[in-house]
């Protein structure tokens, strides 16, 4: 492990300047030491050896006072330069660790464990803080005051500056080998605390679920074993701490002690001045005194140090080059998806197999296929947070891949599958739309009514100033994803991209959000993602994606005709007739009443009967409606 990292000069603005102030400080520190050395072997030479008085030396003593003042002055200023220095330092590579995680999306998020990069972001990144204000100033300091002592030495006396050069480089060189045991003893204490984050935020998460299935206590015992490595590899830690300090002192004690009696014996005998001496033994401790103060501080920095490990591992994974063409309007201009293909490392076959498709300017696209088929996918390649290994998106007549990503995000609205509540209030929630209130005047409260949001905050103990938890876990799902909805509707945004954004809302309050859905897309361009009936009878288009051809299992029905004009379907696909789109129109039609599903459908057989196959009912109307509703994509029509 280096002490300085050049990749943290690269990334970071804070530390240039840093390095700069410390090399000041410490040229400026080591000419003080200099001065102060010599002023004072010479204050004290002159009243011992020339019987100087006190009035004689007011001026000498004045000008001593005047350096001391100034060296605790710029030890003062070095130390507050530093701590403002490390401040900006953590708060711009902490800035930049989020960007980049943005700029590898979800792909790369969806392989990480949250808690480790959680604390990297926070325990880890704030490690550096300390590695900047104290170790790296006093490294500077290092570097400069041992070689200006070093050579003033050379100048007043030869053997003592050899003794300080031969004797001077052993504090270094022990503590490289003290660093070396010291980084792997760290790195597997920063490894087990990041398990513990990791290992504990899961618990938290997933603690109704375990308490359910009687598995609380043994997940209990899994956080204090995972405790217990932590303390055990941090005691570890400090006792090489303690002991390479040990180290550290003795030598440079002795190295010091030698030099003390080579002047000694000579002073004795004659062969040095007074104050030739003393200066030499106030400069000696000196030269050393940087090198120690380094070493202290040494294992305070390397939970840092070893962060930051991992947090430039981050910055410097390859990431898909960033656009810089202007965005195009996406509610004027068409959305051209063609051969589009994504697949995770993880999978073996395609996350998403997008067909050619045209997403047309103002206008409601439900996106519809079977769980783990690609929607949610899709959306966000269109959101610009996963890069298609094969395909294009073409906006108006530019690829997307080479429109600025800041620019066409600000254009977005998304509403996630499972919506993102952040703890604060819910009006702190709503207002992370960029555009709170809208620009034709309607306030929160008008959002929240468009989203059927306005009864939840009506049920909440202080309303919108009602305080909810980190993920919303105060509020039932459909409450979290109608308040999620309302700021997206807050957002004056060109394009929404809706990722089932009413399955967990009931009936009468889906019918409520759908029609403010249709009425909020006037003049915007809307892609849904979704699995419900109602939901896709508001769409002008359907889009619909299959599964992998390699994963049958997950195949998607497509629309089938006995006559001339049908879509085309591969051969191991199930089959939805035109019988199956009167079925689903009529649910449609009737969604909500209360009726018997077999009743609103006009009949009281079974829903597989109708549809002449054995395949749950709900997945058929789903398809069924549409193929129904709208124009279909995916296929190419028979002649």
């Amino acid at each position: 492990m280096k002490p300085l990292d050049p990749r943290l000069i690269r990334h970071t603005r804070a530390i240039r300047r840093l390095l700069a102030g410390s090399v000041a400080v410490g040229i400026a520190s080591a000419a003080c030491v200099l001065i102060q050395a010599v002023m004072l072997a010479d204050i004290i030479a002159s009243a011992a050896m020339d019987g100087a008085r006190i009035s004689d030396l007011r001026t000498p003593l004045a000008a001593l006072g005047g350096v001391t003042v100034a060296r605790a002055t710029l030890n003062w200023a070095g130390q507050e330069f530093a701590q403002r220095s490390a401040a900006t330092l953590t708060v711009e590579l902490r800035r930049a660790l989020l960007r980049r995680i943005v700029a590898l999306g979800p792909r790369w998020a969806g392989q990480q464990r949250a808690g480790e990069v959680t604390t990297l972001a926070g325990a880890g990144i704030d490690g550096l803080r300390e590695y900047a204000a104290n170790y790296l100033p006093k490294l500077m300091l290092a570097v400069i005051a041992p070689a200006t002592m070093l050579v003033w030495l050379a100048t007043a006396d030869v053997v003592s500056a050899a003794t300080v050069a031969i004797t001077l480089p052993l504090i270094p060189l022990f503590m490289a080998l003290v660093g070396w045991h010291t980084e792997r003893m760290t790195k597997r204490r920063w490894r087990a605390l990041a398990v513990l984050s990791g290992h504990f935020l899961d618990v938290v998460a997933g603690l109704p679920t375990l308490k359910v299935f009687g598995r609380a206590k043994a997940q209990a015992e899994a956080v204090r074993r995972t405790t217990g490595d932590y303390r055990t590899a941090t005691m570890a830690t400090l006792r090489i701490a303690f002991l390479s300090s040990l180290v550290l002192e003795l030598l440079a004690t002795i190295s010091v002690a030698l030099v003390a009696v080579s002047v000694g014996l000579r002073l004795v005998d004659g062969g040095m001045d007074l104050r030739t001496g003393l200066a030499i033994l106030i400069v000696t401790p000196e030269a050393y005194l940087p090198l120690r103060a380094v070493g202290a501080q040494f294992h305070a920095s390397m939970d840092g140090l070893t962060a930051a490990e991992d947090v430039f591992a981050v910055l410097e994974a390859p990431a898909r080059p960033a656009g810089t063409a202007m965005a195009p309007d996406p509610a004027r201009t068409s959305i051209a998806v063609t051969g589009v293909r994504v697949r995770y490392a993880d999978r073996p076959v395609d996350a998403l197999r997008c067909p050619d498709v045209t997403i047309g300017a103002g206008r409601i696209t439900a996106v519809v296929g079977p769980s783990g088929a690609g929607k949610t996918t899709l959306l966000q390649v269109l959101a610009g947070l996963v890069a298609p290994d094969a395909g294009s998106v073409v906006v108006g007549a530019r690829d997307l891949a080479d429109v600025d990503p800041a620019q066409w995000r600000a254009q977005l609205g998304y509403l996630a599958q499972q919506p993102g509540l952040f703890a604060g209030t819910v009006a702190d929630n709503l207002r992370l739309g960029d555009h709170a209130g809208g620009e034709d005047g309607l306030t929160e409260r008008a959002w929240l009514a468009q989203a059927a949001a306005d009864e939840v905050v009506a049920e909440l103990p202080d309303g919108a100033a009602t305080l909810v938890g980190e993920g919303g876990v105060s509020l039932s799902v459909g409450q979290r994803q109608r308040l999620a909805l309302a700021r997206v509707f807050a957002r004056d945004a060109r394009l929404l991209l809706l990722d089932e954004p009413t399955s967990a809302l009931g009936a009468a309050t889906e019918r409520r959000v759908l029609a403010a859905v249709r009425r909020h897309a006037a003049g915007r361009t809307v892609v849904v993602a979704t699995h419900r009936p109602a939901v896709v009878a508001i769409a002008d288009d359907v889009v619909v994606l299959s599964a992998a051809a390699s994963d049958p299992a997950r195949s998607a029905p497509h629309v089938t005709e006995s006559d001339t004009s049908a879509v085309a379907t591969p051969s191991n696909s199930p089959a939805v007739t035109l019988g199956d789109m009167a079925v689903g129109r009529a649910a449609v039609e009737r969604v909500g009443t209360g009726e018997p599903a077999a009743e609103r459908v006009g009949t009281g057989e079974p829903a597989a009967e109708r549809v002449g196959t054995g395949e749950p009912a709900a997945e058929r109307l789903e398809w069924a409606l549409a193929m129904s509703m709208a124009p279909v994509h995916g296929g190419e029509r028979r002649q």
